[in-house]
């Protein structure tokens, strides 16, 4: 990515030369800045105008038939299952995954900058999602609750957060020098844990299925968004002409 960045800011730079006569070094990269955040700021809006379009007409049957496909699994065991898995999709859980990724940065890698990048995107997906529920505003399913829940239900937090979090450090280990067949089976993981989660809410009756959805959607978009200007960070700071 950060070579087609750089390839890219080149051409801007090279556009932005023949064309005017005062150039600014670090136009490329604001312009590029701003078309990264043209593209976050739409992606959220339509996502909140296609929640909002379908809200009212085909989610609510899609959201009771597959939430009363999945719990109509409910075990005890199962249930002391997907609590667990809720829970790593939750602070504790982070923080024990955020010690491990800092053992494995120093240790092996002898880097901090990817545990401080986790940081920001589990933060900023998290005040966001914050700010989306308020905005939405959609009432929790009225199913029996298995888990103790206090905030809105669109979009899942939970879901979100893992899709933002998780997402990123699968990024981030596909980037690692270490044995592919490691490398997959972490990844793999770590979809499977980004998976699970979402399941886990729909099944302890706490989310709809399309909160889920859009909280996948949300995490996406940010997961993106900041891996875009990461590498748009590294390029400026790597590039000597600016």
């Amino acid at each position: 990515m950060r070579k087609t960045l750089y390839e890219l800011i080149q051409k801007v730079k090279a556009f932005l030369v023949r064309n005017f006569h005062q150039y600014n070094s670090k136009l490329p990269y604001i312009i590029t800045v701003i078309v990264a955040l043209i593209i976050v700021i739409g992606g959220i809006n339509l996502f909140i105008e296609l929640t909002d379009e379908l809200k009212d007409e085909l989610l609510p049957q899609y959201d009771q038939a597959i939430t009363d496909y999945v719990i109509s699994f409910r075990t005890a065991a199962l249930t002391k299952y997907f609590i667990f898995i809720t829970n790593i999709g939750d602070l504790y859980g982070y923080l024990i995954v955020l010690a491990i990724s800092s053992f494995i940065s120093y240790f092996f890698f002898k880097r901090w900058r990817g545990v401080v990048q986790t940081i920001f995107v589990l933060v900023v997906a998290s005040l966001s999602n914050v700010i989306l529920k308020r905005f939405i505003d959609r009432a929790r399913p009225g199913i029996e609750h298995l888990v103790s829940v206090e905030t809105l239900s669109y979009p899942s937090g939970h879901a979100m957060s893992a899709m933002a979090f998780y997402g990123f450090v699968i990024y981030l280990f596909s980037r690692f020098k270490i044995n592919i067949f490691l490398k997959t089976l972490i990844i793999i993981l770590l979809v499977f844990i980004i998976l699970n989660i979402g399941i886990s809410r729909i099944y302890l009756g706490v989310h709809y299925p399309s909160d889920i959805a859009g909280g996948y959607i949300a995490g996406f978009i940010w997961v993106v968004f900041c891996i875009l200007i990461f590498n748009l960070v590294e390029v400026f700071r790597r590039d000597p002409k600016t």
